[in-house]
């Protein structure tokens, strides 16, 4: 069962592990030991920052490694619990998936105590990590499969007073974009294990593909920071869009399955449309040729709704129900908050 040798009640910083104990053919008595750095200062909010949920974005896990070294307690109000690498075993291998047990840890919640190493991390964060937690913040990429116009999303929570909560620490994060989406992959996901126990969660998609641009990481560490300005457990002055000498985000939503492109044959996926470009039904998003038959007249991918290219997949070769786009169509923000 995982165990840490941290005391969450300490004031000060604290560098240590989440361990799993975990066998394999060269370590009998071995741990999975994913790191943890926790810096805690007098009353407040409890902020949980996640990166690494899936090992090959890296975007999170940078932003979060920075702020486990910069951090002083002198400079929180409350606690500030970073976990870079979640999925610690994925990010080494840089995949998708657990190396250890082929789990994805964002379809593995609420885990169970005794389960596989992936489930063990879930029930840890279920059962400790999110009831003491008051915000959740889980910074996503769109790994080496998909790329994002870099946005911060969430859910449509039911609650009307959270989801107002989590609309403002989403738009707080300051990207061009802001994404609201639906879950067409399967249950088990951390936010909503976490919004389900009424935390404001905060999540991203911030760009994709095996490279990260400057700008990309600049927007990770200067969102993350602000957003723990907004929600009040990091000192300073939070900053605005206004502030920055830009336009208002653009709020977007992709709520119906009709928004989410699936490559309806294998081949080779052209994406013809750039990133947050605006789009209309029926306009041709991209195209699949076929490797085998290059006589053939390649499948086309038509748009079904209006609005946002929010994103598109990075790797050309493309199976049969691969997403390979995403259509999001701008909303207002009393669109958002209505009930």
């Amino acid at each position: 069962m995982l165990f840490t040798s941290l005391d969450w009640e300490r004031s000060g910083k604290q560098q240590g592990f989440l361990q799993i104990p975990y066998s394999h053919n060269l370590g009998g008595w071995a741990n999975v030991m994913i790191p943890v750095t926790t810096v805690a200062n007098g009353p407040g909010p409890t902020v949980l920052v996640l990166g690494g949920n899936h090992g090959d974005e890296y975007q999170g896990q940078i932003a979060a490694m920075k702020l486990a070294r910069e951090l002083t307690p002198e400079m929180v109000t409350g606690r500030i619990v970073l976990i870079p690498s979640l999925n610690f075993p994925a990010a080494r291998t840089a995949t998708r998936l657990s190396p250890l047990d082929g789990m994805n840890m964002n379809r593995a919640f609420p885990g169970q105590p005794e389960g596989n190493v992936t489930s063990q991390i879930a029930h840890y964060l279920t059962t400790i990590l999110f009831p003491m937690s008051d915000v959740v913040i889980d910074i996503h990429s769109g790994g080496r499969s998909m790329e994002f116009v870099p946005c911060s999303h969430m859910h449509l929570v039911p609650d009307l007073e959270q989801r107002e909560k989590m609309l403002a620490a989403m738009l707080a994060w300051n990207t061009d974009f802001s994404f609201l989406y639906a879950d067409i992959a399967g249950s088990g996901l951390l936010p909503v294990e976490a919004e389900t126990q009424g935390k404001i969660v905060v999540t991203t998609e911030l760009g994709g593909g095996e490279g990260v641009s400057a700008s990309v990481h600049r927007i990770a560490q200067t969102g993350l920071r602000n957003v723990l300005i907004h929600v009040g457990v990091l000192k300073g002055t939070q900053a605005t869009r206004h502030d920055l000498g830009k336009p208002p985000t653009i709020l977007t939503q992709a709520l119906n399955r009709d928004d989410y492109l699936l490559a309806p044959e294998s081949g080779v996926f052209e994406i013809g449309v750039d990133l947050g470009a605006p789009v209309n039904v029926g306009d041709r998003i991209g195209t699949i040729h076929h490797l085998e038959r290059p006589d053939r007249v390649p499948e086309p991918i038509v748009a079904r709704s209006a609005g946002f290219l929010i994103t598109a997949r990075v790797p050309c070769l493309t199976q049969q129900g691969d997403c390979v786009a995403v259509i999001a169509k701008q909303v207002s923000i009393a669109e958002v908050l209505r009930a």
